[in-house]
């Protein structure tokens, strides 16, 4: 049997493709918003992986250190690693922040998360968990790892506040929650770069301390002076990374934190729902909203074309139902070129979405699921746009292929 469908489409199949084109361009879109709120996931799922951590100890009730600020002394870590359970503690601070790279035609500003690490060795939590080239910090002060994504190379010095580094390793894949690239520094170094104030600052507090004269009495000598030299150090921290020991498990290493250092402590599960849940929530909903409107824009399009081409063929579907053409046959040839309109479409938007995703700043992963779940998506709202022009042809009086 001749497939009306195809005869149709091919009789106007410039515009045909043309128009599966442009709904493929819009379906693209519709799978790169997909694709972006499932790298803002995998992102916060990156984040927690590369900690090396199974607990994350911040001050109490707060949801830090990644959903809100955090101070804890940077000495906490001793009590814990001394309990029950746990097989190594360190100190950690985050800091998202301008960092610059120096070039001999400037300063370039990349928008980085700064990442202070504690002395040790690789596997210590907080630290790269690999390097794809150069080597891990050894010295306590001015050396980064950095990662790809930071466009910094190795050799390259970049500037930390006050302070120009040396990049000695690179890594691939360690970002922040909102896909900022890691910068990880000496902790003592980070602690200055979070909380030291500028120049003018300090003398200014320095004066004001010399001018209170209850810091500054008189009859006690060198109060003056230990009072300026607390000011000028950070004894502060944003959390503690805990590793537990095997056999036992992290509700019970947690909850014993919890109860003798009363402290606030998050497990995998906990820190994994405080990202995804709490911290990318609105851009989450606002991703939701955007493939909604997409979708009756797609539909409506798809509607629209197929309309257009069922009305301009009128007294076609006339002569059709004049020799005997059942209306079933009349309503597949029009949801088949609804459909085939769709395939086209889907196509060119799985290619387009495909060959563009990785040019975005942030990143997009097109899982396969969600791509079976799109084509499905767009068959169905091909069907339920083609039902307005299939009404229209049922319409058709067969004396209009013989009348005026």
């Amino acid at each position: 049997m001749i497939s009306l469908a195809g005869r149709d489409i091919l009789h106007s199949l410039e515009k045909f493709v043309l128009t599966g084109v442009g709904l493929g361009l819009l379906i693209g879109v519709t799978l790169t918003m997909a694709g972006v709120y499932r790298g803002m996931v995998d992102d916060a799922e990156v984040l927690l992986d590369n900690s090396g951590t199974d607990l994350w100890v911040v001050q109490k009730d707060t949801l830090g250190p990644y959903a809100e600020p955090s101070s804890l002394e940077d000495d906490t870590w001793r009590g814990i690693r001394a309990m029950p359970g746990v097989a190594d503690a360190a100190d950690v601070t985050y800091l998202t922040m301008q960092v610059q790279g120096i070039e001999p035609t400037g300063l370039r500003d990349v928008r980085s998360m700064v990442v202070g690490i504690a002395p040790g060795a690789p596997g210590t939590p907080g630290w790269p968990p690999y390097l794809i080239a150069g080597r891990q910090i050894t010295h306590s002060h001015y050396e980064v790892v950095a990662d790809i994504a930071s466009g910094f190379r190795l050799g390259e010095q970049v500037q930390i506040r006050r302070e120009r580094y040396t990049v000695v390793g690179l890594t691939r894949r360690l970002v922040s929650s909102s896909g900022d690239p890691m910068v990880f520094i000496p902790l003592k170094d980070a602690q200055q770069a979070q909380f030291l104030k500028d120049n003018d600052a300090i003398v200014r507090n320095r004066a004001r301390t010399a001018g209170n004269p209850a810091l500054n009495r008189p009859g006690v000598p060198g109060l003056l002076d230990a009072v300026i030299a607390s000011q000028s150090t950070n004894p502060y921290v944003n959390a503690v990374l805990v590793q537990i020991t095997p056999g036992y498990t992290p509700d019970e290493v947690a909850a014993s934190i919890r109860r003798w250092k009363r402290l606030t402590v998050y497990t995998r599960a906990q820190m994994e729902d405080i990202l995804v849940k709490k911290l990318i929530a609105t851009a989450s909903k606002q991703i939701g909203m955007f493939l909604v409107i997409l979708a009756l824009v797609s539909a409506a399009i798809v509607a629209f074309i197929i309309y257009t081409l069922t009305l301009g063929k009128i007294r076609e579907i006339a002569v059709l139902k004049l020799i005997g053409t059942t209306n079933r046959t009349i309503a597949a040839m029009i949801m088949q070129q609804a459909v085939g309109l769709g395939l086209i479409g889907f196509l060119v938007g799985k290619i387009a979405a495909t060959f563009w995703g990785p040019f975005f700043p942030r990143y997009v992963l097109l899982e396969p699921a969600d791509t079976a779940r799109g084509f499905a998506i767009v068959v169905v709202i091909c069907v339920l746009a083609s039902l307005l022009a299939i009404r229209a042809a049922l319409k058709v009086d067969p004396a209009e292929a013989i009348g005026g």
